[in-house]
């Protein structure tokens, strides 16, 4: 579970509303899942700049009920009143595009009085004439913005509130929401939020779940260490103007150290596992943890086909193909030396639960899932013990394609995983040390998205990016070695270094994502960068006024999620 940071610089406006969106829907549906089903176990992991973003939400929405304050998020602000419905045309269109930005089918359809007030506005596309945009834009009643607001926030409301009593009392009253009404539904919102760290530590505590993170600001670590790691699954990709990250192996450490000391504020413990951003390995990167006394790590299928392809041909093994068979993917994995344990997904399993099964009937999906791992428990016969099939993918996005939220999906994956005399569900940090290890002498750098590291770096649009960072990069330490920074400004410039170091910048440049999503993050990067140049008392680049990627085509479900191959 991670969204990166969406506040522009660290005390401003929330620039996008996903953090508490997906808390409503998909963390607080997460948690209640595994309430709901006390003998299922799993691991979930949380990137620190979400917990902190969580933590942030839940204390604005308390001292706006307390006291009437403003929120720093404009979305939620609109739903308060603290700030007044828009009157002119480009605010009014833009607060009506933000509120549309659901699944369609699974989201607004399913609600009619949603999909109604959705259907008014199309009729004032931006290809209509002014006249006619302005007819519709300008007298508009403020309250159907009201009713917007109320709506899509009900629609992004999740499975688990499905029965709570002022979600039903504001669904049945249908439409012209009083200030009473939206003061009741941003204390839902408040109660979920606030609500969520607590859920998750109580699981953990009562060891049904193990919390893991990432790194802080969700870098790519292997890319920060070393830019040449993008070479040893891509060896023609293009690579940025820079040649590496400056100080890319302090910032990692920074990083994993940072990470710890809010996970430990959160959770009252340190993390066990570690998943790296993106499931991003390299050689370095695992040493790195390894001297963090991490005791696991993940990555994907592709990783460990390359790494073990790799490993067979300097063997040089004359059965090259035979040795790729997937039994060897079943088990954990050693390091070199090392003592950290490494564990592979099963892409073909996790890919089924991220894009297929949403179009499936719940029961039939989770019988599928069940038997294809029954099937791999019959290939490995009387060894099937000694073995483990990782299952890993994203906790937020999945869920919106499917109906319900996934509930009737995950409720019977749930249980009949809990009730399977197969199948034992287990945390990675509970899997038997004893356990037969496979071992690399080194590793196949990548990521869980391909087995590489193109989907942040490698295209024109991305490596420009970097390109920016490192410049960044450099005015940051020469101005940490002077003294010109007091110690709060230096705390402050550490941590938005680390913000602009994240990984979701990468993720959306380029043409294959949809134009809208781009532009979204974009500015947003560009923004942060401003404000570091800013806080570091220098003139940012003319450089960063223009946009660096356009985008292209939407990609399967928003852009959000990639198959792994």
């Amino acid at each position: 579970m991670h969204q990166p940071y969406y506040r522009q610089g660290l005390d401003g406006d929330y620039q996008l509303p996903w953090v508490y969106l997906h808390g409503i829907k998909d963390y607080a549906d997460m948690a209640a899942h595994l309430e709901a089903h006390p003998a299922m176990k799993t691991v979930v992991n949380f990137a620190p700049v979400l917990l902190e973003q969580l933590d942030d939400y839940a204390v604005q929405l308390k001292d706006y009920l307390a006291y009437g304050s403003a929120m720093h998020d404009p979305l939620l602000n609109y739903l308060a009143g603290t700030i007044p419905i828009p009157s002119d045309r480009e605010g009014r269109r833009s607060l009506i595009a933000n509120c549309r930005r659901a699944h369609a089918p699974r989201m607004i359809e399913p609600h009619p009085q949603f999909r109604d007030l959705n259907r008014l506005a199309d009729k004032f596309p931006e290809r209509r004439s002014q006249s006619v945009d302005a007819l519709y834009l300008d007298y508009l009643d403020p309250q159907y913005f009201i009713d917007l607001l109320i709506w899509y926030h009900l629609a992004w409301m999740g499975n688990s509130l499905k029965h709570n009593p002022h979600i039903q009392e504001l669904k049945e009253k249908k439409g012209f929401y009083s200030e009473a009404d939206r003061r009741l539904l941003l204390g839902v919102i408040f109660e979920v939020l606030s609500g969520l760290i607590p859920r998750y530590r109580a699981l953990a505590d009562r060891g049904q779940v193990e919390l893991s993170m990432t790194p802080y600001g969700h870098p790519i670590v292997p890319l920060l260490l070393d830019f040449e790691a993008m070479h040893q699954a891509q060896p023609e990709a293009p690579a940025p103007s820079h040649t590496g990250y400056p100080g890319g192996d302090e910032r990692s450490r920074w990083h994993m150290q940072r990470g710890i000391e809010v996970f430990q504020h959160y959770f009252g413990r340190n993390p066990q596992g570690v998943w790296l951003s993106e499931g991003g390995v390299s050689d370095e990167a695992i040493a790195l943890l390894e001297s963090m006394d991490i005791q696991w790590s993940a990555s994907g299928e592709a990783v460990w086909n390359n790494s073990h392809r790799a490993q067979v041909e300097r063997q040089g093994d004359e059965h090259v193909h035979a040795q790729l068979e997937p039994r060897p993917l079943f088990k954990p994995y050693l390091l070199k030396d090392q003592k950290i344990r490494l564990f592979f997904r099963d892409d073909g399993l996790s890919d089924l639960i991220g894009f297929e099964y949403s179009d499936w009937h719940a029961d039939d999906a989770v019988a599928d899932l069940i038997h294809h791992i029954e099937n791999i428990a019959t290939s490995l016969g009387d060894e099937a013990d000694k073995h483990v099939v990782s299952i890993i993918l994203d906790g937020e996005n999945a869920w919106e394609y499917y109906p319900d939220n996934g509930h009737f999906f995950l409720d019977g994956l749930y249980r009949a995983l809990s009730e399977s005399r197969t199948i034992r569900v287990k945390t990675f940090g509970e899997i038997d040390q004893q356990m037969e290890h496979g071992k690399f002498d080194s590793l196949v750098a990548g990521s869980w998205v391909y087995g590489t590291f193109s989907t942040w770096i490698g295209n024109a649009d991305k490596n420009r990016a970097w390109d920016l960072l490192v410049e960044s990069k450099r005015v940051f330490d020469e101005v940490m070695a002077g003294d010109s920074l007091d110690a709060r400004s230096r705390e402050q410039a550490e941590r938005l270094m680390a913000i602009c170091e994240g990984s979701d910048w990468f993720w959306w440049f380029g043409d294959d994502n949809a134009a809208d999503s781009v532009r979204d993050f974009d500015q947003l990067f560009r923004l942060q960068l401003t404000q570091l140049y800013q806080l570091l008392g220098r003139a940012a680049p003319n450089t960063l006024e223009v946009p660096i990627s356009h985008g292209g085509a939407g990609m399967e479900n928003a852009g959000t999620m990639r198959r792994s191959s």
